[in-house]
């Protein structure tokens, strides 16, 4: 299986996915596309397999992945403070992956039902569904 983690800004929410992927013993391949240098740094000493920076990385990567993870705003163009590109934002959304994402409300976007749900506690219930979909 190939798990695709994307994040921004300092890549903490990334970092704490792909670190969570890790230690629940996953085999997955994991690649770590950051918006920026900071957040793929972040994400690939958390473990990644590989990582990249950028538009480019981020369209590449959503067509081959079976699953994506990251941030609400991943699928919102200009989202992030702006790291979010309209590229990027359609290549996952566009994507035939399962896109796994996490509710933020730093993207600007609140999702209804969600609730005041902790950063730790999403990336947990994250985790746990890309988990179950390698079953």
């Amino acid at each position: 299986m190939n798990i695709l983690v994307i994040d921004g800004q300092g890549g903490r929410m990334g970092s704490l996915l792909v670190k969570k992927l890790r230690d629940s013993g996953s085999q997955a391949r994991i690649t770590a596309i950051g918006t920026n240098s900071t957040a793929t740094g972040a994400m690939l000493r958390a473990g990644a397999d590989r990582g990249a920076t950028g538009e480019n990385p981020v369209c590449r990567a959503a067509m081959d992945a079976d699953v994506i993870l990251g941030p609400v705003g991943i699928i919102a163009p200009h989202a992030i403070m702006g790291e979010v590109t309209p590229a990027m934002a359609e290549a996952v959304s566009g994507s035939r992956a399962m896109k796994i994402l996490v509710p933020v409300t730093n993207c600007d976007i609140w999702i209804a039902g969600t609730g005041d749900v902790r950063l730790s506690e999403a990336i947990d219930l994250a985790v746990s569904e890309a988990m179950t979909l390698g079953k």
